[in-house]
């Protein structure tokens, strides 16, 4: 089972009796339905419901959470989670002694039938050494994190993008900026990052306008191309005209945020798809609940 350390990661620790209450009125992501043994994404919103921060938020003793988030931005989130906090008997702290490791199935998983996956079974993993399951990847694939002393690896990084590419998931820094991309945009509504049935949290009057209307236009799309991609953030065109841009880049894989109803008219028209002069072949991630729309599509919003 491949074993990495992502690099570019952080581990904020929120505790204290009232550190459920608070999050729950935050954050995108329900804890009611967060078990132990689980790692759940979710997003810290904008009022205009844009993503400023996105995590992965586990469970971590009676009354504590743990958000593993990108390094970079673990200070800024921190203080905005301080800003929200207000009188809540929540302690934030980061907690940069803990390592963040991700392991995985060996490729054959990536071959199997995922057209019924959404969660798969963190049963294994609740009493294995605290690895958690990652939410975000869909049945079958294994993948599963680890917050603690450092352990040895036989992957390395690339192979973890390597492996998000192959399910479609997204992770901001690399495939979107802060500020840039709706929960919608990059799959949290299909991957549990956003409870749509909890109550208010900021942000959610516009989530859950989208959710209700079908109005998502934009949406991660796995990208293929005919020789190597070139960076990420250039233009994904169809006809000469900017349909989304690129994020994540492995060699001929990657991924893109892209107007989908663009891409059906791209394909459907018979017009190539290109970034930086490299022909591409676009497709919707294995376990997304999204489809390519038919007919007449919404307005751009």
């Amino acid at each position: 089972m491949p074993t990495a350390q992502p690099g570019d990661r952080a581990a904020i620790l929120i505790e204290g009796p009232d550190a459920e209450h608070f999050l729950q009125n935050v954050l995108t992501a329900d804890l009611d339905g967060l078990a132990a043994g689980e790692a759940r994404p979710g997003a810290l919103l904008s009022p205009q419901g844009k993503i400023l921060f996105d995590f992965l938020i586990s469970r971590r003793g009676a009354d504590g959470f743990l958000l593993d988030c990108r390094a970079e931005s673990a200070g800024d989130f921190m203080r905005r989670l301080t800003l929200y906090r207000l009188r809540a008997k929540a302690v934030i702290s980061l907690a940069d002694q803990l390592v963040v490791t991700a392991r995985w199935q060996d490729d054959s998983a990536a071959s199997r039938d995922h057209s019924t996956a959404s969660q798969f079974d963190s049963t294994a993993l609740q009493t294995d050494s605290g690895w958690l399951a990652d939410l975000r990847f869909p049945q079958g694939s294994g993948v599963s994190r680890r917050y603690g002393d450092a352990v040895a690896t036989d992957a390395s990084p690339d192979d973890y993008d390597r492996l998000r590419i192959a399910h479609g998931v997204a992770e901001s820094g690399k495939d979107f900026a802060a500020g840039d991309a709706f929960p919608h945009d990059v799959l949290m509504d299909s991957n549990g990052g956003v409870g749509f049935r909890k109550g208010c949290y900021v942000g959610q009057e516009v989530v859950s306008r989208m959710q209700h209307r079908g109005t998502a236009r934009r949406r991660v799309m796995i990208v293929k191309g005919v020789g190597d991609l070139p960076a990420s953030g250039t233009e994904v065109e169809a006809g000469g005209r900017a349909i989304g841009t690129l994020g994540s880049v492995c060699g001929p894989d990657g991924l893109a945020i892209v107007r989908i109803d663009r891409v059906k008219a791209a394909q459907d028209g018979g017009v190539s798809i290109t970034a930086g002069g490299v022909a591409l072949s676009l497709s919707v991630p294995p376990s997304a609940t999204y489809t390519l729309p038919q007919g007449e599509t919404a307005d751009e919003r």
